[in-house]
C-alpha cells in the first residue's frame, strides 16, 4: 500500500506542485480517507519526503548495480535498462523527478541528491557543466522519462521497453551496430 501511496502522491505533486496538492486529494487518489492516509504518514510534508526518498533509493540501487562496471557503453546500457524498469513501474516517481525542469521554483532543491546519483551512475564529472556527455545524459534521461510515461499511458510497457532503451542508448552516442542515429532497429539483448 505504501508504494501505491507514494507513487500516486509523487504523480500529484508533479502535476500540481507541493503547495497545490492537498491531503484530501492525496487520500482520494489512493482510495483512503484523510485520516486513513494520516495513519500511514503524519503529514503532507512526510509524504512528499517519502516520495523523494523512494526516488533516491531507486537511484542508489541502480548505482550499486552499475558501479562494478567501468564507464562506457556496457555501464550506460545497464543503467538505462534499470532506470527504464523503474520508470515503467513507478510512473509517479518519474513525473516527480521531472518537476524541477517543468516547475523549477517548487521544491526543486529537494532533488539535489538525485543529481549527484545521476552523475555517479553515468560517471559524469560534477564540475563539468557543459560537456557533450552531460547534454547527452540529460537528453537520454529526458527521453526515457517522456517515453516511459507514454508507455504507461498506452499500457504497452513490454513493446516500448526495448525501444526506450535503444533510443536512450543512441542519445548517449552509443549507436547500435548496423544502425545510424536515425535507425529504427531495436536494441538486441
Amino acid at each position: 500500500m505504501d508504494e501505491e501511496i507514494l507513487d500516486r502522491a509523487a504523480e500529484l505533486f508533479a502535476q500540481h506542485g507541493f503547495a497545490q496538492t492537498s491531503l484530501k486529494a492525496l487520500a482520494e487518489a489512493v482510495g483512503l480517507s484523510k485520516a486513513g492516509l494520516l495513519h500511514h504518514y503524519p503529514s503532507k510534508e512526510a509524504i512528499h519526503e517519502a516520495a523523494l526518498e523512494t526516488g533516491r533509493a531507486q537511484a542508489r540501487l541502480v548505482l550499486a548495480d552499475v558501479a562494478r562496471l567501468s564507464p562506457g557503453p556496457e555501464r550506460d546500457r545497464r543503467a538505462l535498462e534499470l532506470l527504464t524498469d523503474v520508470a515503467l513501474e513507478r510512473a509517479g516517481l518519474v513525473s516527480l523527478a521531472l518537476r524541477p525542469i517543468t516547475a523549477p521554483d517548487d521544491h526543486a532543491d529537494a532533488l539535489d541528491a538525485e543529481d549527484v546519483l545521476i552523475h555517479e551512475i553515468f560517471a559524469l564529472d560534477p564540475a563539468d557543466h557543459g560537456s557533450e556527455r552531460l547534454v547527452r545524459v540529460i537528453g537520454a534521461l529526458s527521453a526515457l522519462a517522456v517515453l516511459s510515461l507514454m508507455a504507461n499511458h498506452k499500457g504497452d510497457k513490454t513493446t516500448w521497453r526495448p525501444r526506450i532503451i535503444a533510443i536512450c542508448f543512441d542519445a548517449l552516442g552509443h549507436f547500435r551496430t548496423g544502425t545510424s542515429s536515425s535507425g529504427s532497429d531495436q536494441l538486441e539483448d
